[in-house]
């Protein structure tokens, strides 16, 4: 077992993703595109909450928008709400400065992991594939929509801290969300905040961090 792992979030953190602005409007047309009658109240059955999820879990938006097309009567076959969601949400990537030195740099104290919060399935895959990193920067990764609970919720640190083989106590956390991923710290680990501590010093702050954890 490692002493130690190193856990990258994605989005803001690794990479820089271009969104839709209206997700809603995205969506609507990607379900017209593959013939689903979508509601004329669609942005209000959009941003409804139709699944009763606990707390601290992730929706599947495929399952939330089929949800809100059913609260409107509305069927959608043949999978068309997850290959809509998986169409409007198809980004422009840019790797941010420092981010593979970073990666490779964080390789040198034992396993590496992404923990990223992200409903929309593929799309944590087809980021990387898009950005100068790779899944195999990676020894392991995982998103919110594939382990079913979003950071901060402790379930989704313990889930990646376990696929690293180490204590979740153990786990050093590099995120640009103290909101979400500094939920690390409520776990016994280490958050480090690339908003305080840009990329390009991250393999010095290692160096001293995993010297203490």
């Amino acid at each position: 077992m490692s002493s130690v792992a190193i856990c990258f979030d994605l989005f803001g953190t690794l990479v820089d993703a271009e969104r839709p602005d209206d997700p809603a409007a995205a969506v609507a047309d990607a379900l017209r595109d593959r013939g689903v009658a979508v509601p004329d109240d669609w942005t209000a059955a959009y941003s409804e909450p139709h699944i009763d999820a606990p707390e601290g879990a992730e929706v599947p938006l495929p399952a939330h928008i089929s949800a809100a097309l059913a609260s409107r009567g509305v069927d959608a076959p043949n999978n068309a709400p997850r290959r809509a969601v998986v169409s409007a949400f198809d980004p422009r990537v840019d790797t941010r400065e420092g981010a593979v030195e970073a990666v490779a740099a964080a390789h040198e104290y034992g396993l590496v992991g992404l923990l990223s919060n992200c409903s929309v399935p593929e799309l944590v895959g087809r980021t990387l594939i898009r950005s100068a990193l790779s899944r195999d920067s990676f020894d392991q990764i995982v998103s919110s929509v594939a382990c079913g609970w979003r950071k901060p919720d402790r379930r989704a640190f313990e889930t990646v801290a376990r696929q690293l083989a180490v204590p979740v106590d153990r786990l050093v956390y590099v995120g640009d969300t103290p909101a979400t991923d500094g939920g690390i710290e409520a776990c016994g680990g280490t958050f480090i905040d690339v908003t305080d501590t840009p990329l390009s010093r991250l393999p010095d702050c290692l160096n001293e961090v995993c010297r203490t954890v």
